[in-house]
């Protein structure tokens, strides 16, 4: 699967068409393997995994029919496991959810009109949230091995590993410091696309490569080759000068660590600081390498200072105009808020520039208004109540954050942080469970 994935990037880099005839050959073959497998939850998840993780590589190289196709699939697979296996009564919250979302469709209908742009703004604004709710619909309380699990996560990965191959054959001829110019994100060092996306997108892979390297692959072959592709993940997030994927992934990163702490006997904890502290150092090594290969401009851009060293003003690069501008329309309309999609025309109004959300939070809060509130009320709290009545599951917390803080800084426009969110809600099974032991996790199967 590795060596298949980095000839994948470098046939896209070659002939980028490629991919575009490899999507609908992948897809059938995932929806082959969910009819025909006797182990269903693990082969849904595999495939809703696969195409979150490859989104925006196929994004970035033309491959989707339509934008948010990404989406549609990642809700697609989910939809035919319940087909096969139904879902846990007790996730009719999730169900609420999207029953909430209503009220700022028939809102938007009202201002936009039921046009082609009424149509294409519901799909771009509704098939986050949409995505997001079948996720955790599918995975609430579902059990599943936490060896399957892993295997999930490498269906994340794997797509990764040739976007990773794609991006740094996208600009050979140049060198780094030729492209990086400036202090701002820049889509010449994300393989020709948006920063943050591609930031978000690495930033997720260098994490999930993080708790591997904590867990470590049974073949060491293939250990090294994937932490050979955790530094080469870390090393391309930070040129893509956007910041949010990169910070995401190390409060992840710490989040996992302490739980890892928290639970590892006294013997696990002193192999897990030692390799901390390896991270530390290889981290450090990457982050000074690639400040020099920019010129300085790295170290500008995580000062908040311009390409010629002068301090911004505004740390959030426009985020909290945007932010007071979504909180004015939710106070024009405070019950049920001012429609889906409606928000951006008060950019155009407040900011003089039709900008899309750059925040989930406030758009669920303008949009949707007292609805959209509860409707996050119900993401925030029903997993952290499963979660403190002994639900088990050692990635809860980096998943909820990567979810939270992703949206917080990037919306939902990719279909990641809402599947994570899914995965946060699943119910793990360790081996000691059969064997009754305490409800601690192996030390010796979770740390190597």
């Amino acid at each position: 699967m590795i060596l298949f994935h980095i000839g994948l990037g470098f046939a896209a880099n070659f002939y980028r068409p490629v991919v575009k005839f490899y999507v609908p050959i992948v897809f059938i073959y995932f929806l082959y393997t969910i009819v025909k497998s006797k182990n269903k939850t693990k082969e849904v998840l595999f495939a809703a995994a696969y195409f979150a993780g490859a989104e925006v590589f196929f994004r970035m190289t033309k491959a989707l029919v339509f934008y948010e196709t990404g989406k549609y699939v990642v809700m697609f697979f989910p939809i035919i496991g319940m087909m096969y296996q139904a879902f846990k009564k007790n996730a009719y919250p999730y169900v609420v959810y999207i029953f909430l979302l209503i009220p700022g469709v028939f809102v938007a209908m009202n201002t936009l009109g039921y046009e082609e742009n009424f149509r294409t703004t519901m799909m771009f604004n509704l098939s986050g949230p949409l995505s997001l709710a079948i996720s955790a619909i599918y995975c609430f309380e579902r059990k599943i091995k936490f060896q399957d699990l892993l295997e999930v996560l490498n269906a994340i990965i794997y797509p990764l590993i040739a976007m990773t191959v794609y991006i740094f054959l996208y600009t050979p001829g140049q060198s780094i410091d030729e492209i990086a110019t400036s202090a701002a994100s820049n889509p010449a060092l994300s393989g020709g696309y948006g920063p943050n996306q591609v930031s978000t997108a690495l930033g997720l892979g260098v994490f999930l490569l993080y708790t591997r390297f904590l867990i470590p692959y049974k073949n060491k072959w293939v250990h090294f080759v994937m932490m050979f592709f955790l530094v080469a993940m870390a090393y391309r997030a930070l040129l893509t000068f956007s910041r949010g994927g990169v910070f995401v992934a190390i409060i992840m990163a710490a989040a996992f660590t302490f739980i890892v702490y928290m639970v590892a006997g006294l013997k696990t904890k002193s192999k897990v600081t030692l390799k901390l502290l390896g991270t530390l150092g290889i981290t450090f090594g990457i982050w000074f390498f690639t400040l020099v290969q920019t010129g300085g401009m790295l170290g500008n851009r995580y000062e908040n200072k311009d390409s010629i060293g002068r301090e911004k003003e505004d740390i959030t690069t426009g985020r909290l105009d945007l932010f007071l501008t979504e909180y004015e329309a939710f106070m024009d309309s405070p019950i049920l808020g001012v429609g889906v999609g409606k928000v951006k025309s008060y950019h155009l109004e407040l900011l003089g520039t039709a900008l899309p959300t750059h925040n989930e939070i406030s758009r669920m809060i303008s949009e949707h208004g007292f609805f959209g509130i509860v409707a996050l009320c119900i993401l925030l709290f029903s997993p952290l109540i499963t979660k403190l009545q002994g639900r088990k599951n050692v990635y809860f917390y980096s998943f909820m954050i990567f979810w939270f803080l992703t949206v917080f800084h990037s919306s939902m426009r990719i279909a990641a942080p809402g599947f994570i969110y899914g995965l946060s809600l699943l119910s793990l099974v360790y081996k000691h469970d059969k064997k009754k032991k305490k409800n601690t996790l192996p030390r010796q199967q979770t740390l190597g």
